[in-house]
């Protein structure tokens, strides 16, 4: 690496994370803001605020890194285009290749760091928010679900309500059916414990045989249930896909499949995360042009307002063929990547047309 790359490299790493870190905290004040509203629910305290909004921040962190490096790369690039450095860079043999080269090394440094919050940091952050949260509130961890979570294993159908701070179930319902989907038995729990291994041990049981003939009605204190879900897997199902990591969505979208029911939404999410790395590099490329065609003297907020401009549109872009893929159940990889590759394409075409 060059002392002119490193050069370049190191003022958009700068700028990205000066602009990562004001985004951050304006998106910040906003969770803080709404957050307010729910103190004293429950033991819900203004401590409780504070520290779910630093929980949630690596996950906001994670999803302003694309914008961040937009904006980041168009401040450092104009600001060096203003200072006539790059007309010095140019006239000392600098092509536009070697500046795309300067802002790609840029884009590795900011990937990787991507990677290290949004599969290490993120994921893990967030879970705990979101268990601390309703804990504090007393909610369940199924707050949302009016009738709690439905999974389906075989040809079992399971039903529960409360997903416990330490992994425990309580009021779960098991209903067993035959091919044809005619019920067999029901089994409800006050409370499942697992004891590892594909094995809970459900406690205070009330169970049902039906036949054609008769209900049967049983009841037992305690009985060993074998299931592939395990709790780390239940809380993969309630926290929002788009935070969850890159092994989390997998492992859920082959227990869906395995399951023969819908994954569509969270292949979708783990396509959106695989193809990260692409629009980071995507947005800092489109940054270039703006800068090698644009005249000098273009200031710092016009420049930022270009980076809005382009990050907003590209959002509005993602989101509306992702919604298109969803409802037309169209090929995960392709939707993920049909943004980031138009834009690309736009990108080199303004590039080959200032260079």
């Amino acid at each position: 690496m060059n002392v002119l790359t490193r050069y370049i490299a190191k003022d958009i790493l700068k700028a990205a994370f000066f602009a990562a870190i004001l985004l951050l905290t304006l998106f910040d004040l906003f969770t803080f803001s709404d957050e307010l509203d729910d103190i004293g629910r429950g033991d819900y305290s203004l401590a409780d605020v504070c520290y779910f909004v630093t929980l949630t921040s690596p996950t906001v962190f994670y999803e302003l890194m694309p914008a961040s490096a937009l904006i980041g790369s168009l401040f450092a690039l104009g600001a060096i285009a203003n200072h006539h450095e790059l007309i010095a860079m140019r006239a000392a043999g600098l092509s536009v290749f070697g500046i795309i080269r300067a802002v790609l090394v840029a884009g590795c440094f900011w990937v990787a760091l991507a990677v290290l919050v949004g599969e290490f940091v993120a994921p893990f952050a967030e879970e705990k928010a979101q268990v601390m949260r309703a804990t504090a509130q007393h909610n369940a961890f199924f707050r949302n679900l009016k009738y709690g979570i439905w999974l389906r294993e075989g040809t079992r159908f399971i039903n529960i309500r409360l997903l416990e701070d330490n992994g425990n179930l309580a009021d779960i319902s098991i209903y067993e059916t035959d091919a044809q989907r005619h019920l067999l038995r029901s089994v409800h729990a006050k409370e499942a414990v697992y004891l590892g291994k594909q094995q809970w041990r459900l406690e205070n049981i009330q169970a049902s045989a039906v036949t054609t003939a008769q209900i049967q009605a049983s009841s037992a204190t305690e009985q060993v249930w074998n299931s592939s879900i395990a709790p780390d897997l239940l809380k993969i199902v309630v926290v929002n896909p788009d935070n969850l990591s890159l092994y989390d969505l997998a492992l859920y979208v082959q227990f869906l499949k395995e399951n023969q029911q819908k994954s569509q939404l969270y292949e979708m999410s783990f396509w959106g995360r695989v193809v990260t790395p692409l629009v980071i590099f995507v947005m800092l490329l489109v940054s270039t042009p703006f800068v090698i065609g644009v005249k000098r003297g273009v200031s710092a907020a016009s420049r930022i307002l270009i980076g809005v401009v382009i990050g907003m549109g590209f959002n509005v872009l993602d989101m509306t063929i992702s919604h298109v893929g969803l409802i037309y159940n169209l090929n995960p990889p392709l939707v993920a990547f049909t943004p980031s590759l138009l834009v690309l394409a736009g990108a080199v075409y303004a590039l080959r047309k200032v260079g």
